[in-house]
């Protein structure tokens, strides 16, 4: 995006100290700042290309022309510079520039290459609001994809070779801004970007196909030699607020810099149906600028953008109340929810109260993408800061986003490639609404723990953090359960049950975006039958029992194992077992079977000595004799293949 009324509010002053020992090129290089400093950056970029093309170099030089370009939007120019700052001169690279560089990257498609450099970003600049947001949301081009192709766009006939951009409605008419020039006499541009002043124009909006037609220049009092941008009327027709240089009663004023500033004026229709001389209001400045005005459904409440000291970044949005006699209240900041260290701008509100706005702070797609979020959510999701997605959104800069919802038409501006001058108004159908992110599906099936069958008759159970049951449902023939719209980074228990099985619950947090959750849930029978021929290791699911090495002495561990033996031969007391010991392929054959009896033995002078009557036990020690597996003797087999045949097993034989 080209114009002053954009990037005024978003300057900052670079300190510069150039190397050159040239008196000519000192001079040169002074010029150049002056310009700079001005936001005259057609011939800053033009003094500081000669001064590289004699082979001067240095840090400064390429913050410079790099900013010349990325704050006239001409990412691709700016892109090359700041590879030359953080290539040649990585010491002198402030985070601010490692985002830039980012930013300009995403413009050329280059997501990968620009996250690397954001990582950078973050790196130093971890506690920075947009460091934070790439941290949690580095999937963001998914949530983007997720929301894109809701729109239907198109090149208005209207636009030119010039810069058109803006546009509010009016009941049936839209005013916007151009820097088309209609003065047959005296051509007027500005340094910025070598363009004429903008004006505002009215024009009529045809419904049926989106189009601008039979446009006008405003002119009488509102129009200067200057800048005028951002309109908004009334719903009645009767009051416009617009954008303006700091120009009123025929002075033109700077700061103490000796730059020239934005203000919000306020004009009234009268009863010749010309217009009243603008009002300066009282929440502008001379030292800061106050621009892009936006109305709020009730007009109880003017938006706007603002570079004003305090703020979040270099421009953020803020509301200030209209008063019943039209004086204004104390503007106040929208909050970091919805501003950044980066530019925020271009407010609008809806009928339904939600605002729209255009960010380079939040995650995009490169320059500045459009964003929504309820002024006043009700609930977190609500209070999501969303990008409304491609086609809408670009590599390239999009702002001025306007929509009536009663049609579902609007309006848009942007200067991606393609277009016919430097920015383009877009009209826009919008065909869906936006999609909730939080479309959590949590679903699975209920089993039994041993054998693996599939259980209908199952009651899943949904509850919230509060064990509080949210939904609940019987499984069918297909044992299946399934929970729909579910929050999403919220914690849920998800419970089975069913009669003749132990209750199994399991928590589950839902991640941060739409999927569905495949959540399985096995179920133990409470009272498990058992047959002569049956493993009691088996059916009480023992952990393995580890003997040391070389050693037959019961471990701590193993007697825990064995406890549980113990009190199912106590439950049943004409229960008979045979303990089984064996060993894997590793070592001496003849010592592994002697080895292995030792351990049986032990086991069941353990299990004796619990309570049990020696009469109930038999066993002994099998070796490598019965192998679970093909680990044999000269087998290769890894770790965990050898431990399947290293085993205690325990027979039932009555």
């Amino acid at each position: 995006m080209k114009k002053i009324l954009q990037y005024s509010l978003y300057f900052i002053f670079f300190t510069t100290g150039f190397f050159s020992t040239i008196t000519g090129q000192e001079k040169r290089l002074e010029r150049a700042k002056k310009q700079y400093d001005k936001y005259e950056y057609i011939n800053a970029q033009e003094t500081y290309l000669k001064v590289v093309n004699k082979g001067y170099r240095s840090a400064d030089l390429f913050k410079n022309l790099g900013n010349s370009y990325y704050f006239n939007s001409e990412f691709e120019e700016a892109a090359k510079w700041y590879k030359e700052l953080v290539d040649s001169y990585p010491s002198e690279v402030e985070p601010e520039y490692y985002f830039r560089y980012a930013q300009t990257l995403k413009s050329a498609g280059k997501y990968e290459e620009s996250d690397k450099y954001m990582i950078k970003f973050t790196e130093l600049k971890g506690d920075d609001q947009r460091a934070q947001l790439f941290t949690k949301e580095q999937n963001y081009l998914e949530r983007i994809d997720f929301q894109s192709g809701r729109f239907e766009i198109k090149n208005i006939a209207l636009n030119t070779e010039f810069s058109d951009f803006g546009g509010s409605f009016n009941k049936k008419q839209v005013v916007f801004s151009s820097s088309r020039d209609t003065s047959i006499v005296n051509s007027r541009v500005h340094q910025w970007n070598n363009q004429p002043f903008l004006d505002l124009f009215i024009a009529e909006f045809n419904e049926e196909n989106g189009e601008l037609t039979g446009y006008r220049e405003m002119n009488g009092t509102i129009n200067t030699k200057f800048h005028e941008s951002s309109g908004i009327f009334t719903k009645d027709g009767n009051t416009l607020y617009f954008t303006r240089n700091n120009y009123a009663n025929g002075q033109y004023k700077n700061d103490q810099e000796g730059t020239n500033k934005l203000k919000i004026f306020r004009s009234y229709k009268n009863a010749n149906g010309g217009w009243t001389t603008p009002q300066n209001l009282n929440i502008n400045s001379d030292e800061f600028s106050t621009a892009h005005p936006a109305l709020s459904p009730d007009e109880s409440f003017l938006y706007f953008s603002s570079d004003r000291p305090g703020g979040e970044g270099f421009s953020d949005i803020y509301k200030v109340a209209i008063n019943s006699d039209g004086s204004l209240g104390e503007p106040e900041n929208l909050g970091n929810r919805i501003n950044t260290p980066g530019k925020d701008t271009f407010p609008f509100v809806s009928e339904s109260g939600d605002l729209y706005f255009a960010s380079d702070g939040h995650l995009g797609l490169g320059g500045l993408d459009i964003y929504v979020t309820a002024l006043e959510p009700s609930t977190t999701e609500e209070g999501l800061v969303v990008n409304i997605g491609k086609p809408v959104n670009s590599r390239q800069d999009d702002f001025a986003f306007v929509v009536d919802e009663a049609t579902k038409r609007g309006l848009f501006s942007s200067n991606r490639d393609g277009g016919k001058g430097s920015d383009d108004i877009y009209s826009f159908l919008q065909l869906e609404d936006l999609k909730n992110f939080c479309q959590i599906t949590m679903e699975g099936l209920i089993t039994d723990a041993d054998t693996g069958d599939l259980l209908s008759g199952a009651t899943v159970s949904l509850l919230n953090s509060e064990n509080v049951v949210v939904e609940t449902v019987i499984t069918d023939d297909t044992a299946s359960y399934s929970f729909e719209g579910l929050d999403c980074s919220t914690s849920y228990f998800v419970r089975a049950e069913k009669e003749e099985y132990n209750t199994n619950e399991k928590l589950v947090t839902t991640p941060g975006e739409t999927q569905t959750l495949n959540q399985p849930i096995a179920i133990e029978k409470t009272v498990k039958t058992a047959t002569i021929g049956d493993d009691l290791s088996k059916i009480l699911a023992l952990n393995i029992i580890y003997f040391d090495f070389d050693k037959y002495y019961i471990r701590e561990d193993a007697k825990v194992e064995l406890a549980k033996v113990v009190e199912i031969m106590k439950q049943y007391p004409n229960m008979k077992i045979d303990v089984r010991s064996h060993t894997d392929s590793r070592g001496d054959d003849a010592y592994n079977l002697w080895l292995s009896n030792q351990r049986a033995k032990a086991t069941i002078n353990f299990i004796v000595a619990q309570g049990i009557d020696k009469d109930r036990l038999s066993g002994k020690g099998y070796g490598e004799t019965e192998l679970v597996n093909e680990c044999g003797n000269g087998s290769r087999c890894t770790q965990e293949q050898y431990e399947l045949s290293r085993r205690s097993e325990f027979i039932i034989l009555d």
